[in-house]
């Protein structure tokens, strides 16, 4: 760091550069300080260069100062501010609720903070606002908004954070419609505002849960490539391929995917790809080549001719394209394919990057099974049925309830 006096000029022509803020002047100096000696920076700060990211981590300091750290921060800080004043100027409140709560026993894991003035109680850091903005409407404030931070002792997968900032809104005597009628228009306000891409569709395509599963193996699809899932159960019923056979008759599904022009998958492709099923439950992936005149597949000897030809019809695939099959109940079996499909469109290039798509998933299911064989809510255990006939199932058929 140095301390600079002298006379701010401008620079002589030719030697103006546009490029930096400064780089109309320069400073003749009559007298320069060094007040304090710099180590060599762990990475260049000036220049874009991937950086490992537990280094931009270790020195974040450092990171800052890069342009694309600091235009992230700003643009996190104007997107936010856009979407305050969204809900402020349609009559919302913004409410900061508090940080230190009593422990929930539903939903992800507390982090649990234990209290200095009353040993061994403890508060919970919030993994939502839900009970504390519900007081709200009991209390007759009937639109809030918050920027929510939560917390969750979660495990550290792809799609799980201990710690993040939620948009949590909050409107009383609304209908689900006019919920998602107001959340639709910010968001797309917020692409259109500071999006470099456009949005795909508007208004947004809405997809139930049931079809969701059943065409893409996930509650929150991408659709930016196809690849939808197709059911491969009626050509297999009957087969004497024990994994499928066995499945089958225990009312589950053979679900798979269609891969174009990747019957050229090696080994280690095919072993990679079932490492990412069975991280959904998936016991195990089965893979089917097409060829010109014949099918490889390292089951294709416990099959007859006549399925391997329903195969092709059910899956609609060409000379050169690979299916992947999972066999399980059939929830385990679309949520793995599902991922596994996921996983091949963010790998092979297939989704589409020039739109951003965006979606309604609705009508989901109010329950689920346990690993127990009981019943525990499927994602938000603050819900009601959607109808009287959704109510009378939570007591005769607590699956079927939405």
């Amino acid at each position: 760091m140095l301390r600079v006096r002298g006379t701010v000029r401008p620079r002589p022509e030719g030697t103006k550069n546009a490029k930096l803020p400064t780089g109309e002047v320069e400073i003749a100096a009559t007298e320069i300080e060094v007040l304090n000696e710099s180590k060599t920076p762990p990475f260049y700060v000036n220049e874009e260069t991937e950086v490992e990211e537990t280094l931009r981590w270790k020195y974040r300091y450092v990171d800052l100062r890069r342009e694309r750290s600091r235009d992230i921060l700003k643009l996190r800080h104007e997107v936010t501010n856009f979407i305050r004043n969204f809900f402020v100027e349609r009559g919302f409140w913004e409410i900061e609720t508090t940080m230190m709560i009593r422990s929930d026993p539903t939903g992800a894991r507390d982090f649990i903070v234990p209290s200095r003035y009353y040993p061994g109680k403890f508060w919970a850091l919030p993994q939502s606002p839900q009970m504390l903005k519900q007081i709200l409407m009991v209390g007759g404030i009937d639109k809030y908004v918050q920027i929510a931070r939560c917390f969750r002792d979660e495990d550290p997968r792809a799609d799980r954070i201990y710690e993040l900032t939620q948009l949590d809104v909050e409107m009383a005597f609304a209908e689900p419609d006019d919920v998602m009628a107001i959340l639709e228009e910010c968001y797309t306000a917020v692409v259109e505002r500071f999006a470099k891409k456009p949005l795909h569709r508007k208004p947004w395509p809405r997809i139930t849960f049931d079809d969701a599963v059943r065409r893409y193996g996930s509650d929150r699809p991408d659709t930016r490539f196809a690849m939808e899932l197709v059911d491969l159960t009626d050509a297999f019923r009957g087969t004497a391929f024990a994994v499928f056979r066995d499945a089958i008759a225990d009312g589950g599904a053979v679900r798979a995917i269609v891969v174009p022009g990747k019957a050229d998958a090696t080994r280690k492709d095919i072993d990679g790809w079932t490492a990412v099923a069975k991280t959904r439950g998936a016991k195990g992936l089965v893979s089917f080549a097409f060829a010109e005149s014949e099918v490889r597949s390292p089951v294709a000897k416990f099959l007859s001719t006549d399925e391997l030809a329903k195969l092709r019809r059910a899956s609609g695939a060409k000379n050169g394209d690979l299916v992947l099959a999972v066999a399980a109940d059939y929830h385990t079996a679309s949520v793995s394919i599902g991922t596994l499909r996921s996983h091949l469109g963010a790998t092979l290039g297939l989704a589409d990057q020039s739109t951003h798509h965006a979606m309604w998933v609705h009508r989901f299911p109010m329950f689920e099974r346990t690993p127990e064989g009981g019943w525990t809510f499927s994602h938000n255990p603050f819900a009601g049925p959607l109808t009287a006939e959704d109510a009378s199932l939570m007591e005769t058929d607590p699956g079927k309830a939405r």
